[in-house]
């Protein structure tokens, strides 16, 4: 099975576009690696290809990633299905970038296909050539393209504490911070064939005993590395929100994901979906020290790991 990162970092980019904060300003001026929005593409014959969500930045990953470049003349992508781990902005806006008539299966909770179905801009992908299916939580699906041919993989569907994506709060929303349901779920991605597995949880409010004992053992983990600390937007400058207000888990501190997932024997580990200020996106900085010592690596752009 092989896995590329196409994008490490959260939404907006890193440097985000408006943003001269501190991480930005060494990105703007070539001190530290610039990153897209995160997603995955992963595939088990390396012909095929399976999107972990469409992230904003998807023709640009296309361009920068060979292995999902057209190779017959006319139409073709390589690009099989996409499958959502929720409804924010920098997860399937994206799929617009996909509507040029291409068959694709589109996986997704039906929640989050509610969400797609109630906007009607996503009527350009069209039911004749992009399936929309649903994905029932802790049940695995074998994957298959738009005309049903399997594609090698199986994924499980698990809710993980987080909240609806910005858009869709209410005014109710600060009960239900760090709630389950389908609008935030994490994926256990695996190739049936060899017994492969991997966990993609990009976004995650908390580590409860149900979701430490599902990583427990993990062989490779990608874990929301979206905030250092839960102060951090508030500290920068930037907004009024703490990490938990976002629906993220701090990567430090007590009780952050550092902390709270090193005693689950989980084998390789990295953080994805890397907020603009968060100083792991930059070489040489105290807290990417502080995480590689700790075990764990800081995804990033054009990463390929075979497993």
């Amino acid at each position: 099975m092989r896995l590329i990162v196409l994008g490490a970092a959260a939404g907006g980019g890193f440097p985000q576009w408006n943003c001269n904060c501190e991480t930005c300003r060494r990105a703007w001026a070539g001190a530290a690696p610039a990153q897209t929005q995160a997603s995955l593409a992963v595939s088990a014959d390396g012909e095929r290809w399976v999107l972990l969500n469409a992230s904003p930045d998807l023709r640009a990953q296309v361009l920068a990633t060979p292995a999902l470049q057209p190779r017959r003349p006319g139409r073709d992508s390589p690009i099989a299905g996409v499958a959502l781990t929720n409804g924010d902005v920098d997860a399937l806006a994206g799929l617009l970038t996909l509507r040029e008539s291409w068959p694709l299966a589109l996986y997704a909770t039906p929640r989050v296909l509610e969400v797609l179905a109630d906007n009607s801009i996503f009527n350009v992908l069209a039911g004749e050539t992009v399936a929309r299916r649903p994905l029932a939580l802790d049940r695995p699906a074998v994957l298959t393209a738009r005309d049903e041919s399997p594609l090698g993989l199986s994924v499980e569907p698990f809710s993980v504490p987080g909240k609806v994506a910005l858009y869709l709060e209410h005014a109710g929303i600060e009960r239900e911070l760090a709630r389950r349901s389908e609008d935030t779920i994490g994926l256990m991605v695996a190739e049936p064939a060899s017994g492969k597995r991997f966990y993609y949880v990009p976004g995650c409010a908390a580590l409860d005993d149900e979701l430490a004992a599902r990583l427990r053992g993990a062989p490779l983990l990608f874990f929301d590395g979206t905030l250092w600390r839960d102060d951090e937007m508030i500290r920068a400058g930037l907004g009024a929100k703490t990490g938990r207000r976002m629906g993220h888990l701090s990567v430090s501190g007590p009780g952050g994901s550092m902390e709270a997932l090193a005693p689950l024997g989980i084998g390789r580990k990295l953080f994805i979906h890397i907020n603009n200020t968060n100083p792991i996106l930059c070489l040489g900085s105290a807290e990417r020290a502080e995480v590689e010592a700790a075990g764990w690596e800081v995804a990033r752009d054009g990463l390929e790991i075979e497993i």
